[in-house]
């Protein structure tokens, strides 16, 4: 039943999602973040002074201009136009963190801390320079630099690559790489339908990208999604680092993109004469062993269930970030404890538009992208409730269920 105490989503949008070295990497990573929370204020039709936190995710602070302690949240929301006395904080749980933004923001309005929030985050690889180590106090004069690349395996230094954990415990749970592929081209499948569909219309704001010479280019749709992929093609491609069955067809690329979504407590939505979009029933953060990352987000739902005395046939929908095609392969096992046919339904109800493999994944920004997805998935399914979960560095996760009448 609702109540004034309840949390909505008034406002929702991201950028369309850039491929590695693509049309958003030369966007100053700053205003990259401030698009999309400029774009929630105007949406909800509110003045900015209006909202009272900002809660951001982020994680490669490489990328800012200012690599050192750089506040990005603070700075992004400058740049959107918010006042210099909004209390932001930017915070690095890493592919979780902009789900858990909305968590945050969630559970500082049912303190009676504040009324109004912007939840999200923005990652760019595209700006990510290479690292010099070691030389500031080596008597450095002359001879060869070693430079770093810090997306080179995204290492963990003391841990394994994530697509190392990961194929190990796929094939700890008996997913070939056919299973992978073939999960891989069903998320480009269902992405081409979606947006054929007009199915991300209302999340993506198209962007105008300047070029050397004309026009700009408008950028309405995900760069990653490759509309040509077939099982053949992804069967050519060589696995990473070593692994057996992790290939760059059967996972995200390094993506670039912002996401936002604009939340509030019920009753300040009520004032201010607002719709509700959705409104956010529960939100759960977890953690588990490091080398464990594909069983993160099926851990979550079933502690996200037991808090909100769910199940499953509860869910109209549901999304699990396929930070890798085994993530979700993993995690839905997971989730029905190695039942069969259980599994076989929840496939049906998973990534029905896609996820990060089609999307494409920005890392401190796909949380959000989860929830809004799936929020107007519901809409045109004319309400219900959904559920989304993401896997984060080093074996975090979340989930999230939302509702919408």
């Amino acid at each position: 039943m609702a109540n004034d105490g309840d949390v909505v989503i008034v406002a929702a949008a991201r950028t369309p999602f850039g491929r590695f070295g693509g049309s958003l990497t030369n966007f100053d990573y700053y205003e990259l973040g401030a698009i999309p929370m400029r774009e929630v204020i105007k949406r909800a039709g509110i003045k900015p002074d209006l909202v009272n936190e900002v809660f951001w995710g982020v994680g490669d602070t490489s990328a800012c201009r200012d690599p050192y302690t750089p506040v990005a949240g603070r700075q992004s929301l400058i740049r959107a136009g918010l006042p210099h006395e909004t209390v932001s904080i930017s915070f690095d749980m890493a592919c979780v963190s902009a789900m858990n933004a909305v968590r945050l923001a969630a559970l500082e309005m049912k303190a009676g801390e504040i009324e109004t929030a912007i939840c999200g985050g923005a990652t760019s690889f595209g700006q990510s320079p290479l690292v010099v180590r070691g030389v500031r106090f080596s008597g450095f004069r002359m001879g060869d630099v070693k430079m770093e690349d810090p997306l080179y395996a995204l290492g963990y230094k003391d841990f394994n690559p994530v697509s190392v954990d990961s194929d190990n415990v796929a094939h700890e749970y008996g997913f070939t790489r056919e299973d992978m592929d073939e999960w891989a081209f069903r998320s480009h499948q269902n992405y081409g339908k979606a947006w054929n569909a007009g199915k991300f219309k209302e999340e993506i704001m198209p962007l105008s990208i300047p070029q050397p010479k004309g026009d700009p280019k408008i950028l309405d749709i995900d760069e990653q999604y490759r509309a040509d992929t077939s099982m053949e093609r992804l069967a050519t491609l060589k696995t990473v680092y070593d692994t057996r069955a992790i290939t760059a067809g059967n996972a995200p690329g390094l993506n670039d993109g912002a996401t936002a979504i604009l939340v509030m407590t019920r009753k300040k939505a009520k004032e201010l004469g607002l719709k509700v979009l959705a409104t956010v029933i529960a939100g759960v953060s977890i953690a588990i062993n490091a080398s464990r990352m594909p069983e993160g987000p099926g851990f979550a739902m079933k502690k996200i269930l037991k808090k909100a005395d769910m199940t499953f046939d509860d869910m109209a929908v549901m999304e699990i970030n396929e930070a890798f095609a085994c993530v979700p392969l993993v995690s839905m096992m997971v989730a029905v404890d190695k039942d069969k046919a259980k599994y076989k339904a929840m496939r049906e109800k998973m990534n029905i538009n896609g996820s990060a493999i089609a999307i494409g994944h920005p890392n401190t920004a796909s949380g959000a992208r989860l929830i809004m997805n799936l929020m107007y998935e519901l809409h045109r399914r004319g309400g219900g409730y959904a559920m989304g979960a993401i896997c984060g560095g080093l074996a975090q996760a979340n989930a999230c269920i939302i509702k919408v009448e």
